[in-house]
């Protein structure tokens, strides 16, 4: 009759040594995400990036895409022109020899730009037509495709394509009071200008003319008119404009600050490293100090949530942490790039088999791609910038590998305690 008395006891003793193991082993791989390298800088390969491919291939002949247009609008069309560059700037890093499976699967992305899907939420009477959201970004990706093809072997139907649609975007912004243009009807957003502008500089480095860069006056003009509308509270390009005449209608906002300062460096390399001295002070923060985050709204001004912020546990937005690790890395900052990588891997409770590699369980695909485009990030058109003075201390970590050390060592502590208590119970000289 001792038995099972015996076993009922030990049950609960097992159970409390699994949580304990498990609880350790767990602060062990939090630890590790924290310390090991995450990024390749501007050269290098990022670690991981290939089964993070793979697993966005898999998502998104599943579908991922359609999934995505249902949650924001252009959620089809991110998803697929966010893959595309990856696989490019992942080409960059590459051999001409190694190339072709880049160049396959930018290609294919971008034919989904091009598709009835990757037009629908977009208005063809817009000008340019399908606006500059679609044409900017779907330029940038088609220049990308030309950049890993040699020189003297491009396709020569790409390279017309390529040309056509740059002309059209630079007689849109010739021909526009506001250096932004409409992404959609009555509505304007800077950034999306950026990314076409940058498209157009990454035209006359790839396409260069005898007579010298093609849009080097449109571009001028650009960074005139948007000197002259910067928001007046941050310094920066502002989040939206009047979709007429550009002026600021609503403070500048990480979600877009983020990306902006990813492409500026390559239309104007002291204009950007000027922004982006402005944004890092101004939205890189450290909530109860664990670790660099950014804010969707300035320094002490809060504001509600969106789709394009996401949620803002403390004033961060996860969309901007994560896509700040590239516009980190195009401007040289390898300090805050590297720290807001390893943040994320910590964060994203990243999975891997022998194939894929998926964040937050692979729930978000949109997340993974943002992620897997953030720690690719290189500049195209610019030299790399001189790094800017680091501003995340070396002991970032220390606050986070101590809570990680906590929640890992907890478990045990009650064993701990009743053996220090047996120890001092214990009758002298026993």
């Amino acid at each position: 009759m001792r038995e099972p008395i015996s076993t009922a006891r030990r049950t609960p003793r097992r159970a409390r040594l699994l949580v304990a193991v498990v609880a350790g082993l767990c602060a062990l791989l939090g630890a590790v995400r924290l310390l090991a390298p995450a990024t390749g800088g501007a050269e290098g390969e990022p670690s991981g990036i290939e089964p993070q491919l793979a697993f966005l291939r898999e998502a998104l002949d599943d579908g991922a895409g359609e999934e995505a247009q249902e949650l924001f609008p252009e959620g089809y069309f991110f998803l697929h022109v966010l893959y595309g560059l990856s696989w490019v700037e992942r080409g960059m890093r590459a051999p001409e020899t190694e190339r072709p499976a880049a160049l396959r699967e930018a290609r294919w992305a971008l034919a989904r730009l091009d598709s009835a899907p990757g037009r629908a939420p977009f208005s063809e009477s817009l000008v340019p037509s399908y606006g500059v959201f679609h044409r900017g970004w779907s330029n940038w990706l088609r220049g990308g495709v030309l950049t890993l093809q040699p020189a003297g072997r491009r396709d020569p139907a790409e390279v017309r394509r390529f040309t056509a649609d740059s002309a059209e975007l630079g007689a849109a912004f010739d021909a526009s009071a506001s250096p932004y243009l409409a992404a959609y009807p009555g509505q304007a957003w800077p950034v999306d200008s950026v990314v076409a502008m940058a498209s157009l500089r990454l035209h006359d480095t790839l396409l260069p003319a005898t007579t010298g860069p093609r849009y080097g006056k449109t571009a001028e003009r650009w960074l005139q008119g948007v000197r002259g509308r910067l928001d007046p509270r941050t310094g920066l390009l502002p989040h939206r404009v009047d979709p007429v005449d550009g002026t600021p209608a609503e403070v500048a906002r990480g979600s877009s600050q983020s990306l902006v300062q990813r492409f500026l460096v390559d239309i104007d390399p002291d204009f950007a490293a000027e922004q982006y001295a402005r944004f890092r002070e101004r939205y890189v923060v450290s909530p109860l100090g664990l670790g660099p985050t950014v804010r969707e709204y300035p320094r002490g001004l809060d504001g509600p949530a969106d789709v394009d912020s996401g949620p803002l546990p403390l004033g961060v937005s996860l969309s901007a942490t994560v896509v700040t690790i590239g516009a980190a890395q195009v401007h040289g900052d390898a300090p805050l790039a590297g720290a807001l990588a390893n943040y994320s891997e910590l964060a994203g409770l990243p999975v891997r088999t022998p194939w894929t590699k998926r964040y937050a369980f692979g729930l978000v695909p949109v997340g993974d791609a943002f992620l897997a485009w953030s720690k690719t990030a290189r500049p195209w058109v610019a030299p790399p910038p001189a790094p800017p003075p680091a501003n995340v201390s070396p002991y970032w970590r220390v606050p986070l590998l101590s809570l990680l050390i906590l929640l890992g060592a907890a478990p045990w502590l009650p064993a701990l305690l009743r053996h220090i208590r047996r120890r001092r119970d214990r009758p002298a000289g026993a």
